[in-house]
C-alpha cells in the first residue's frame, strides 16, 4: 500500500497555503477584469472594429479589381484609350444627361 503520510512541516505546509491563496487571488483579480463591464464592452468594440476593417479590406480589394477591369475594357495593352469603345459610351452618357435635364424642366413648367 502507498504511503499516505505527510512528511512536510508546519511551516512547509503554512508556505504552501500562503502560495494557493495569492494564486487564488490573481485568479480573482483577473475574473474581477474581464467580467467588468468596461472591460466587455471594450472588447465588442474591438470585434466590431475589427470586422468592419475586414469588411472594409474586402470592399476595397474588390472595388479594385472592377476599376482594373473597366480600365482594361477601354484601354489597350500599352495603355493607349480605346476610342471605339469610349466614344459610345460618352454618347451614351451624354443622351442620359439630357433626357434627365429635359425631364426635370417639364416638371417645375
Amino acid at each position: 500500500m502507498a504511503d499516505t503520510a505527510d512528511t512536510r512541516t508546519p511551516a512547509e505546509i503554512e508556505a504552501d497555503i500562503r502560495r494557493r491563496r495569492e494564486t487564488l487571488a490573481e485568479t480573482l483579480d483577473e475574473i474581477g477584469v474581464r467580467v467588468h463591464p468596461k472591460t466587455i464592452v471594450g472588447d465588442a468594440r474591438a470585434k466590431v472594429a475589427s470586422h468592419v476593417d475586414h469588411t472594409l479590406g474586402r470592399a476595397y480589394v474588390q472595388v479594385n479589381r472592377v476599376v482594373s477591369e473597366v480600365r482594361g475594357q477601354f484601354t489597350d495593352e500599352r495603355g493607349a484609350p480605346r476610342l471605339e469603345r469610349i466614344v459610345p459610351v460618352a454618347l451614351l452618357a451624354v443622351g442620359v444627361v439630357g433626357l434627365l435635364a429635359v425631364g426635370g424642366r417639364k416638371r417645375r413648367g
